[in-house]
């Protein structure tokens, strides 16, 4: 049982044509959450997690993904500016290959770059204050994540 991980555009192809997605932001500390509606219009911040180990993190997870009835992951890699990956993305692909071999929904793999801060700056545009921008960016950036994927997958539908 290893869940394939997959470019989105490769992803496509192995996803069921309907049925909710759960979006992931990884980050060093937390990881957030999103989820979109069956039809895949609209991505929404679910949770953020505060990461303690990768068993517990991945079992709530699952746990989410159970109770939405998702058809499977997408994971939001941090490419560099100049599209090479650094440290973080590496990190990301090790989570990734570990989080395929609890599940067997499909991981699509979505180019997250600049998610966290353009988040970040409709957070302060709608004059958030720091301590709750802080406690719901990364669902947040979640939602970003998973949406830039759900308009890209109805691109290639089309």
């Amino acid at each position: 049982m290893t869940a394939p991980i997959l470019p989105i555009t490769e992803a496509a192809a192995v996803l069921p044509t309907r049925g909710t997605l759960l979006g992931l932001d990884l980050g060093t500390k937390t990881i957030g959450i999103a989820s979109c509606d069956p039809e895949r219009r609209l991505a929404t911040a679910v949770e953020t997690i505060a990461r303690k180990q990768f068993t517990p993190d991945a079992a709530r997870i699952l746990d989410l993904a159970k109770a939405r009835g998702a058809v499977g992951f997408v994971l939001g890699l941090p490419v560099n500016m100049d599209g090479s990956e650094g440290p973080r993305a590496q990190s990301t692909r090790a989570f990734a290959r570990n989080f395929a071999r609890l599940t067997e929904l499909p991981i699509a793999l979505w180019d997250e770059r600049l998610s966290t801060a353009a988040v970040e700056r409709d957070l302060i545009a709608a004059d958030v204050s720091r301590a709750k921008r802080a406690a719901v960016v990364d669902q947040h950036a979640a939602a970003f994540i998973l949406q830039g994927a759900l308009d890209r997958l109805r691109m290639l539908s089309a």
